[in-house]
């Protein structure tokens, strides 16, 4: 899929911001560091950070303060495909033609990655320069997003347990409405949250 060119531009921003939040290759304890590194550059289109900088732009054209949620989603997002990737669950070797973060790592390395990846996400959100409480709101819409209840986690679960057994289509669309397309929305109201959107605009977002 090729992005237009202005998606482009908001990529290389949102990597420049990555690369500034992530602790360098060599702070200690360097190995954990390489982990999350190589996992966060491993590849992929930021589509989930992308889409909070746009619906940023649709209230103020200054969309530096959405980088902070933008780049949150990308860490959890990067967190559980590190967590999926596992024995446990999919235990794929490869990721987007690369080795999975446990097979070039290792599994304790990869799991504990991801569990830094996923607390640094909140604490980057903590850091945006908003006020307090549209740092809330936002940390509200992402956190929901990634949890149990209609979230990430949630879905992952159903996933998990459907495997094997006939699925119909209320529970196939609980799994891609709460795996997926969960933090996909949570990305366009946290965007929208930090350029100052009002309650009204967010939820007609939703």
């Amino acid at each position: 899929m090729k992005l237009p060119p202005f998606f482009e531009e908001d990529r290389i921003a949102v990597d420049a911001h990555l690369d500034r939040l992530l602790p360098g290759e060599s702070v200690p304890p360097p190995s954990i560091h390489q982990a999350m590194r190589y996992s966060v550059f491993a590849g992929g289109k930021r589509i989930r950070p992308i889409l909070c900088l746009e619906a940023s732009r649709i209230f103020d054209a200054d969309v530096s303060p959405a980088l902070f949620p933008g780049c949150a989603l990308e860490f959890i997002h990067t967190y559980s495909l590190i967590h999926d990737d596992l024995p446990a669950l999919d235990n794929d070797d490869l990721r987007r033609g690369k080795p999975t973060c446990h097979k070039k790592f290792g599994e304790a390395t990869a799991i504990l990655a991801g569990d830094a990846l996923l607390t640094l996400a909140f604490e980057t959100i903590g850091a945006a320069p908003n006020s307090s409480d549209r740092r809330v709101a936002i940390l509200t819409e992402i956190s929901t997003a990634a949890g149990t209840v209609n979230g990430m986690v949630g879905g992952q679960v159903a996933d998990i347990e459907a495997e094997g057994k006939q699925v119909g289509p209320e529970m196939l669309e609980y799994i891609h409405r709460s795996k997926t397309a969960a933090l996909i929305r949570a990305a366009v109201t946290s965007g929208a949250l930090s350029a100052g959107a009002s309650a009204e605009d967010v939820t007609r977002l939703r």
